[in-house]
């Protein structure tokens, strides 16, 4: 039998948890999450995730007719953004750049039938919130 734990930060995790999960957050297990992690542990995003999220709430309308999806190498570079904050100018910089990525999306150059145009890459689904996925971990 296992004895719950009594500490102060382990039952407000346990109680910020179903609180996320009240709002909607999925709950991922711990091999869920390191999974979702690529299993390294190093990894902070949930990148497998993203990428998928990425895929489904991203489209290049090229005509009123015509749609397509971003590049491989695009959602590449787009989670390789949000991965690697300018660290070196400090905090406050990175913090804003990862802001602006979240909330503005990432400017990539696509090929379209032999043109390269520039298109937004957006993280959050703003017009239609209900697309989004938010998951939730133990730390």
């Amino acid at each position: 039998m296992e004895i719950p734990s009594f500490k102060e930060d382990h039952i407000s995790q346990i109680l910020a948890l179903q609180v996320l999960q009240t709002l909607g957050y999925t709950y991922l297990t711990p091999d869920e999450a390191l999974a979702y992690r690529g299993n390294k542990t190093t990894n902070f995003i949930l990148e497998n995730g993203l990428r998928k999220q990425l895929k489904e709430i991203n489209s290049i309308r090229v005509s009123s007719t015509e749609t397509l999806v971003f590049s491989d190498n695009n959602l590449k570079a787009g989670i390789q953004a949000l991965k690697n904050p300018p660290m070196q100018e400090g905090y406050i910089t990175a913090s804003e750049s990862v802001y602006n990525l979240l909330t503005l999306g990432k400017s990539l150059e696509q090929n379209i039938d032999g043109d390269k145009k520039s298109f937004t890459l957006q993280y959050i689904d703003w017009q239609h919130p209900e697309q989004n996925v938010f998951h939730v971990c133990e730390e």
